[in-house]
């Protein structure tokens, strides 16, 4: 859709009697064409954005029509968001948490048509924020419109909130007429960042990069398994909700040798050395959630396509968890259980070779 407003023919502009130089075409025209791009994409954000709402609005409708009519209980929440997951695993849409906000969303807005009016007009992100912190719906209307208005970012929300902006100005008319908020305001930057508006875009690259990380975390558990080196798959897309946002984790593991978790992440690129930060989170969380009195500390290991030792070693030098990236090496305690980095790192290329090859002969 992008790409067809982008070609659309435009009328031919009058010759000027003293006629531009190249260079001066050029980047009037390269100029037109960055100031299209940034708009479609705006334009195309607040769309998916908006059809991202109504369908959370939808779902959660569904629930509370369910619960109320035929008295079906909160547990259905939990076998929702279990049988969604399954379905759709490159969704993170559908944790528990998530159903809860849906079901409160449609309870809170009954009215379809001024959801996707007006509410369907923010991030599903600020839509939290006002079911969390605003309990009158007109204070929460006013918060929106203000929101859309102004281009707030949920963190500017949050402070207008906690500031009671609303009380402060007793609900001064807005203007809001207005049309799309700034290019670069706040709003729109959030809306295009927001990790749940991608989710219903179809991209071809991007669809074809997931394809190929599922198959490779497959052929990993495949691979490790029939190593018979202790490993025991406890699940694959492992799910940690902390403070209301949800991980996930490529590969759970529990070694029967070690007698420890060990968690496995597959980065589709170079390693960088944020990715040992979020490591350690995920060991954390896995060990305050999973760990019982007789398991030793959760293991982590990153698996990259390329990596620089050096950044690793400095990625994880004043890191207390055991964490393996590559031609870094675990403590020698652990050393002899597990298969070496070059082994995981040998057997990873090979399987994106074949996989590669495999993709390249059906196509």
């Amino acid at each position: 859709m992008l790409w067809l407003y982008l070609l659309t023919p435009q009328p031919m502009p009058h010759k000027s009697s003293a006629p531009a130089s190249d260079g001066q075409n050029y980047a009037a025209l390269l100029d037109g064409l960055k100031t299209r791009v940034r708009t479609a994409r705006v334009k195309a954000a607040l769309a998916v954005n908006q059809e991202l709402v109504m369908l959370y609005w939808h779902i959660g409708r569904e629930i509370l029509a369910r619960q109320l009519e035929q008295g079906w209980g909160a547990k259905v929440i939990d076998r929702l968001a279990q049988d969604l997951k399954r379905e759709f695993p490159d969704m993170k849409g559908f944790s528990r948490s998530n159903l809860k906000y849906m079901r409160a969303f449609a309870e809170a807005w009954p009215d379809e048509q001024f959801v996707q009016q007006l509410v369907g007009q923010i991030p599903w992100g600020h839509n939290c924020t006002l079911l969390n912190k605003v309990k009158e719906p007109d204070v929460r209307c006013w918060y929106i419109q203000q929101t859309i208005e102004h281009g707030w970012s949920r963190t500017i929300l949050e402070a207008q909130i906690e500031t009671g902006l609303y009380q402060r100005e007793r609900g001064v008319a807005t203007n809001f007429e207005s049309t799309l908020p700034p290019l670069q305001s706040e709003l729109a930057k959030q809306v295009l960042k927001d990790p749940y508006n991608f989710e219903l875009l179809t991209i071809a690259r991007n669809a074809q990069d997931q394809d190929l990380k599922r198959a490779l975390v497959k052929h990993m558990c495949d691979f490790l398994l029939e190593l018979g080196v202790g490993f025991s798959l406890a699940r694959s897309n492992y799910h940690i909700e902390v403070g209301g946002t949800d991980f996930y984790v490529d590969m759970l593991f529990y070694h029967l040798k070690l007698y420890c978790f060990v968690a496995i992440q597959l980065e589709m690129g170079e390693f960088q050395p944020q990715h040992s930060g979020q490591m350690n989170f995920y060991l954390m969380a896995i060990d305050d959630r999973e760990r019982q009195e007789h398991d030793q500390p959760t293991i982590g290991i990153i698996l990259c396509k390329s990596r620089n030792k050096t950044i690793a070693e400095y990625a994880l030098g004043n890191l207390r968890n055991p964490i393996s990236v590559a031609t870094h090496q675990l403590p020698e305690a652990l050393q002899d259980e597990l298969p070496s980095p070059e082994q995981l790192q040998a057997e990873l290329d090979s399987a994106v070779q074949m996989i590669e090859a495999n993709r390249n002969n059906q196509g």
